[in-house]
């Protein structure tokens, strides 16, 4: 009974995602209300509340840093930190399905273009970086703050990388952009 009632309110989040980045897309994001959101996915704007805390968020909101922490935790335990993170997005990243890529681009568009989305987007990175740091726990001998600056690289290079993802429409695979961003940390 509960693997359906998780897989219901999962539809429901994904199904209020899609109606909001497609209607962010269709009228612009400031034009768009949270009663329109829940029309389209034919719920309540309660119910959006239910599981957004705000129309921001709806875009903002994903699940991959939960995967991307264990996908980093797995890679080989003598495997340089860099290069860990660099596997294990990149990874990640290949095993996407199109139709999610799609989704993550067109939600990486809005943050990119929408100064509302894209201020608020340092409490996002900061939490991402924590998540990167501590994935890194264990793995050679580096101290906390060491962590911490491999995280900040890293999502550095994620972050250009999809911001070229953006800029250039999708056109080039942003697996092969996080590896070029990524890989340019360590060239000399």
């Amino acid at each position: 009974m509960s693997g359906l009632r998780e897989r219901k309110k999962a539809e429901t989040r994904r199904s209020l995602q899609e109606h909001a980045l497609r209607l962010f897309a269709e009228k612009g994001y400031d034009a768009t209300t949270v009663e329109e959101i829940a029309a389209a996915a034919g719920v309540s704007h309660m119910t959006f509340f239910r599981y957004f805390p705000s129309k921001p968020a709806v875009v903002e909101n994903d699940d991959y840093d939960p995967m991307l922490a264990a996908a980093i935790r797995s890679r080989p335990p003598d495997e340089a930190p860099l290069t860990a993170i660099r596997h294990a997005l990149v990874a990640a990243l290949r095993a996407m399905p199109a139709g999610e890529l799609s989704t993550v681009l067109a939600r990486s568009r809005l943050i990119v273009r929408e100064p509302t989305l894209r201020a608020r987007q340092s409490e996002a990175q900061r939490a991402t970086r924590q998540m990167f740091a501590e994935s890194l726990a264990g793995r050679g001998a580096l101290s906390d703050f060491e962590r911490q600056v491999v995280a900040g690289a890293a999502l550095a290079a994620l972050t250009m990388a999809i911001e070229e993802w953006v800029r250039v429409d999708g056109r080039q695979e942003l697996a092969d952009l996080v590896e070029c961003a990524m890989t340019s940390l360590t060239r000399e």
